[in-house]
């Protein structure tokens, strides 16, 4: 394998969801405190951004299973390449089951997901039940925190390499720099 970069692909899609995670979030904490109604207006944007999150990631995901990433420096520890790969094993269980867990805790509330209006996502197929609904929620709450806890994890990586070991792994996914694979 002699590529240097991910596929332009690879790169859109890692940065729109990450982008649209760092934007969900928000979203969901622009939410705390509002009123009822307003609050589930917010909600509603923080949901169907889920949905999407979802799908790019899953796209994302069927594009790495046929589409292998380049491989790191070789300056890159042995260490640091296993970390590497339970980060990122980690972040797809998270971008796949947080969407999931949303849509399943709204599911039993008996409601689907609105997708801004130009369709609906329908519920799952579960029986009505607000406190299983409830507590879904508050796991879906714990794993968003961990979820920006790996992102700082990651973008801490990210930084190492650039600032400390200038391997140039971070360019091997930006369009631009000097990967030194």
């Amino acid at each position: 394998m002699n590529q240097k970069r991910y596929s332009g692909v690879a790169m859109l899609l890692h940065w729109t969801i990450a982008i649209a995670v760092i934007a969900n979030w928000r979203i969901a904490d622009s939410a705390e405190g509002l009123p009822d109604a307003e609050r589930a207006a917010v909600m509603a944007n923080h949901m169907a951004l889920g949905i999407v999150i979802l799908v790019l990631t899953l796209a994302r995901l069927a594009w790495r299973i046929a589409k292998k990433p380049p491989p790191f420096a070789a300056s890159v520890k042995p260490w640091e390449a296993r970390l590497a790969h339970i980060t990122h094993v980690v972040f797809y269980a998270l971008l796949i089951g947080l969407p999931l867990g949303g849509w399943l805790a709204t599911s039993f509330y008996g409601r689907g997901i609105g997708m801004w209006g130009l369709f609906a996502v329908p519920a799952l197929p579960v029986a009505a039940d607000e406190n299983l609904g409830h507590s879904i929620f508050e796991a879906h709450a714990t794993a968003g925190t961990a979820m920006l806890a790996l992102i700082v994890l990651h973008t801490l990586g990210a930084l190492k390499h650039t600032l400390v070991d200038r391997d140039g792994n971070l360019f091997r996914m930006l369009p631009f720099g000097t990967s030194k694979v």
